[in-house]
């Protein structure tokens, strides 16, 4: 039996799916963490640093969100804050500099909203992050993993490869604050979870993502090498792309033309 798109938002939501901390330890090895942005603080809801997967070195950031009460307060529950976008810019830069692909994981409601947020620049942290991303020579693969809201997901997602985990979602907005927007009544998240055609089949039928991986045996050893066999397949193929900066424009500039309606 098919799942509802709520259904979906729920399982993206739920507090046992596996976060972006259990995909690094385990699909990589020797990870090493790095912290802050340079400019202000270090976010804990973006954790990033070097890793090895198999014997390749490669950049990971992921958005995490912690599984219990008290981990998801610590990293306010997966919203990053200007500094959090601004670190993982400094190991993407970093990442080019050293000539390693970037491994991206996304986990996220939505990008902080809060006053200071506003203050030390969050909107413009995010069109940074577009912008370098866009430009980027070294291969980027991101992975939504569970929800994928708005900017504070896209943030992490301007890449070579979209791909997503069949019960992740990706969304402009969430279901709750579209229907307070439009019918003034979050109760109706539910109507309009399904009118934002937010699953993955629906991702991946206007090309906004490549592929969907499968959940089963999700958050098993055998999840975990399946994703590491399919991240070394495609930097494999990456490697060989002769324009990597013009396919990845290319690739942005075809989303939604198929849904362009001509008179």
């Amino acid at each position: 039996m098919s799942l509802t798109a709520y259904e979906r938002v729920k399982l993206a939501r739920d507090s046992k799916r596996p976060t972006g901390l259990d995909y690094i330890k385990n699909v990589f090895g020797g990870f090493i963490e790095f912290h802050g942005d340079r400019r202000f603080a270090d976010d804990p809801a973006v954790v990033g640093g070097i890793a090895k997967l198999c014997n390749i070195p490669v950049t990971v950031i992921a958005i995490e969100k912690g599984h219990t009460a008290k981990e998801r307060s610590y990293r306010n529950f997966g919203m990053p804050q200007p500094e959090g976008y601004r670190k993982a810019l400094r190991l993407m830069r970093q990442a080019e500099k050293f000539g390693r692909p970037v491994i991206c994981f996304v986990d996220t409601s939505g990008a902080y909203c809060g006053v200071g947020a506003e203050e030390r620049g969050q909107g413009q942290a995010i069109a940074e992050n577009l912008l370098e991303m866009s430009t980027l020579c070294v291969p980027i693969i991101s992975i939504l993993i569970g929800e994928g809201g708005s900017g504070g997901a896209l943030g992490l997602a301007v890449a070579d490869r979209v791909w997503m985990l069949q019960n992740a979602v990706y969304s402009v907005i969430s279901p709750e604050g579209c229907a307070s927007i439009l019918w003034k009544d979050a109760a109706k998240a539910e109507m309009a979870a399904a009118s934002l055609k937010l699953a993955a089949e629906d991702a991946k039928s206007i090309g906004v993502i490549e592929r969907i991986l499968s959940e089963n045996d999700i958050g098993k050893k055998e999840f975990y090498d399946r994703i590491r066999t399919l991240l070394m397949e495609e930097l494999k193929v990456l490697s060989e792309e002769a324009d990597l900066i013009q396919s990845r424009y290319d690739r942005f500039r075809k989303l939604g033309v198929s849904a362009v309606v001509k008179e």
